[in-house]
């Protein structure tokens, strides 16, 4: 239950009006619900008075929310939005809650429940993976639905912890019967002979990124055992020249870095029953001047084919520190104004 209040207008010293605060409450009477709405020590209401610039309340009876109209109605229908979700035991921290607050302020069409349409469940892991911003929905919708999909975007964003986790679940349940993990070594100029150790080893520092996301999917054992068995491949781009992957989950890492030779090469290498998760931001390209990024051009020649889909993701979908999504939207501005590195 709500109820809503306005004081009367004020005015200004030079006697134009002063639009006074709105006060309005929920009724809340559950003390879990009001637990995790409001966070372990009010932790989620300090991030509504924080982005929303806001008073927020709570006492035996429920919240009391204090501020402009649009800011309190959009904390209202926030909480409101939140209240069946908690029920169902799902959990919301501060950077969840600021999340929907940048989503529910975007457009206030978005209903954070959407977000929980896509799970994705890999056996034997209690909780299921959950997309933090609807366009990592969106990302899941689209590796689901279509056989190649491109994640692009700055770090941060999920494009691939969420193609490792998919890859993941679809192993495990029988969808494919192997994963093949590629990312170019630029650093190495792909000549990897001269490192020691067999070729897992070789790349293993290149892959990294995908070998932390596996493990936080599975334990290490398993995923120790899952490459052994050749369930999870290491495949170096630089080796893949003449092999077709069939029935197999891919996952392209780092793709701004590939040559238009070695995207093409990757690309046509699919077999039947396969897969492929191309991710890479395009504005970190690494590659020696005067050499064309592989990823950049694939986007302009493939756009509009059906079966192949891609997500751009932006700032807003950054789910690391809440600096690094600051951090990521200052760059940005700073190239688009052209101003010298």
């Amino acid at each position: 239950m709500t109820s809503e209040s306005t004081t009367p207008t004020k005015k200004k010293k030079n006697g134009s009006p002063m639009a006074e605060p709105k006060k309005s409450s929920l009724e809340l009477s559950d003390p879990d619900l009001i637990r995790v709405i409001t966070g372990e020590n009010g932790t989620n209401l300090k991030v509504m008075e924080r982005k929303l610039d806001i008073r927020v309340s709570q006492n035996r009876e429920g919240l009391f929310f204090e501020g402009q109209d649009t800011e309190v109605d959009l904390a209202m229908d926030l909480v409101e939005q939140l209240i069946p979700l908690v029920r169902k035991g799902e959990f919301f921290g501060p950077s969840d809650i600021d999340r929907a607050i940048s989503a529910l302020a975007s457009d206030r069409r978005n209903r954070i429940e959407d977000l929980f349409r896509e799970q994705v469940k890999i056996a034997g892991r209690t909780h299921s993976i959950i997309p933090k911003t609807f366009r990592q929905r969106d990302y899941v919708e689209a590796i689901k639905n279509d056989d190649i999909t491109f994640g692009i975007g700055p770090a941060g964003t999920g494009k691939t912890y969420l193609a490792m986790a998919m890859a993941t679940a679809a192993l495990l349940s029988k969808e494919f019967k192997r994963i093949v993990l590629c990312r170019p070594a630029v650093e190495a100029g792909e000549k990897l002979g001269f490192l020691p150790g067999d070729m897992a080893e070789k790349v293993n520092p290149y892959l990294r990124p995908l070998y932390d996301a596996l493990y936080d999917m599975v334990d290490y054992d398993k995923a120790h055992e899952m490459v052994e068995k050749g369930l999870i491949e290491v495949a170096p781009l630089a080796f893949m020249r003449g092999r077709t992957l069939s029935n197999a989950f891919v996952i392209l890492d780092e793709a701004q870095n590939t040559t238009v030779g070695q995207m093409k090469m990757l690309l046509t290498r699919l077999g039947r029953g396969s897969k492929c998760v191309v991710t890479g931001d395009i504005t970190q390209i690494d590659l020696p001047g005067g050499v064309s990024s592989g990823l950049s051009q694939a986007l302009r020649i493939l756009e509009g084919i059906n079966g192949i889909s891609t997500i751009y993701f932006t700032e807003v979908d950054v789910i690391r520190h809440p600096l690094v999504s600051k951090i990521v939207k200052a760059y940005q501005e700073h190239d688009e104004k052209g101003a010298p590195r």
